[in-house]
């Protein structure tokens, strides 16, 4: 999964001849790659003829006079324009994808909730029918918050492609492994990694171990970026280096097919004849990229307390605000746990931002019952949460020795809006009605005559 190797072109794979992906490593770099020798063309972006007889065509993530920090752009060398990749759009049925701001009407009341893992649907169920929305958070006109997700797909996108303009998507895989055919080149990833998709790249799903579940935010505003790490300094947390892009890889296929667009909180379909996924070659620094959770190096106090749990932020999208995220993606992967003399769990506490948790796999130590591998929890903003009574009563009373989480990810979508349930997760049977009595056994131990020694 993490083959570095950056060949002249991909290679095919003998036992099914697909493309086997290769990738560029390097997160927010200037990169360049071409499936052809000479498809780039050198010293500029738009010569009067390109070789083969591409076409050239950017793609801009950002407006034309953003501050070059935050400028992104890519240009692509491609078989056709994207409009010839276009038409009329028509709208169709969204399934279960909901879009901020969502005020459907439900009797949910708020509190902390909690989900057991999304089943697999019966039949033929691609990423396009397998995406179901659980919250909203913020206006996606306004390019503001962000959405949560859950998909369970059973069959690969066959002809079928999309972009979604209200935002970029950050794939976080659970089970099984997720295909990604985009403009810019093949993603794998599996348990355990993540791919953002960035708005308005086009890209088609494939399952390939036959069915596949995974979390998805959408964020709307600002594309994520590495947090600054302040007094951490160079290295730790998310380390550039690790951030793969993939190599250019290209179709030139014509056979009737679906381009899907997410474009206003609706979703289109117009028909085209080949795949547009036809990018001979590209340069740029505005791409897909995958990065492997387990390469995150996370950093904790190594006397007493614990930081606050920004620290394990991998990707954030910032806000207007600084220090303010429009979302955080936070991660809890394997760690030791050394503190002295403190309670090792995170605190009980109520926060300005909302957060959106799953667990990837293992077990998380906060809520060692009822939090399972695939399944996903909601604290909303200010309201209180914190560790169940039985992680609770262990943390407080357990002899404090060097102790390290092992086989457990666990990660949040964190953001300054409040996340408003949709219609389909307040009336999902998989919502754990008894969630808060996980709380009913902490129990009254105050006692002003007694003062414990210290």
């Amino acid at each position: 999964m993490d083959d570095r190797t950056v060949p002249h072109r991909p290679v095919p794979d003998a036992r099914s001849s697909a493309i086997v992906p290769h990738y560029m490593s390097g997160f927010g770099n200037s990169f360049e790659t071409e499936a052809l020798p000479g498809a780039l063309p050198l010293g500029r972006n738009s010569p009067q003829r390109l070789n083969y007889g591409l076409y050239a065509e950017q793609l801009s993530g950002s407006p034309f006079t953003a501050p070059q920090a935050t400028n992104q752009r890519s240009w692509l060398y491609r078989i056709r324009p994207s409009v010839k990749h276009s038409g009329r759009y028509t709208k169709v049925d969204k399934g279960l994808m909901r879009t901020a701001p969502c005020r459907e009407e439900s009797d949910l009341a708020i509190g902390p909730l909690r989900w057991d893992p999304t089943p697999f649907p019966d039949g033929n169920v691609t990423f396009l029918d397998g995406l179901r929305t659980i919250t909203t958070a913020g206006d996606s006109d306004t390019q503001v918050g962000m959405a949560a997700h859950v998909l369970v797909a059973t069959a690969s996108m066959t002809n079928a492609y999309m972009f979604n303009a209200d935002g970029e998507y950050l794939v976080v895989a659970q089970e099984n492994r997720l295909r990604f055919r985009t403009e810019f080149g093949v993603i794998d990833i599996e348990p355990g990694e993540i791919c953002v998709l960035p708005r308005g790249v086009i890209f088609s799903v494939e399952v390939p171990d036959g069915k596949a579940r995974a979390y998805l935010c959408e964020n709307y505003g600002g594309g994520f970026t590495l947090p600054d790490r302040g007094p951490i300094g160079a290295n730790c947390l998310a380390n550039p280096r690790d951030f793969l892009t993939p190599v250019a890889a290209y179709e030139d296929r014509e056979e009737p097919s679906w381009l899907f667009v997410k474009w206003g909180g609706e979703l289109y379909r117009t028909g085209i004849g080949q795949s547009p996924l036809d990018v001979v070659a590209w340069h740029g620094n505005y791409a897909p990229y995958k990065y492997d959770l387990r390469h995150f190096s996370p950093v904790g106090a190594i006397l007493f307390d614990h930081p606050d749990p920004s620290i394990f932020t991998v990707l954030t999208a910032p806000s207007e605000t600084p220090g303010t995220a429009n979302v955080d993606f936070v991660i809890f992967p394997e760690r030791w746990s050394v503190a002295e003399n403190t309670f090792r769990p995170p605190w009980y506490h109520r926060n300005l931002m909302s957060e959106f948790m799953g667990l990837v796999y293992g077990v998380y130590d906060a809520k060692p019952e009822g939090f399972v591998p695939g399944g996903f929890s909601l604290h909303n903003q200010m309201l209180p949460h914190g560790p169940d009574a039985s992680a609770f009563d262990h943390a407080s009373k357990v002899a404090l020795q060097p102790v390290k989480l092992t086989g457990t990810m666990a990660f949040m979508f964190e953001t300054r809006f409040p996340q408003r349930v949709t219609k389909y997760a307040a009336e999902s049977a998989t919502l754990q009605k008894d969630y808060s009595d996980c709380w009913h056994g902490l129990k009254k131990t105050f006692d002003p005559t007694r003062r414990d020694p210290d």
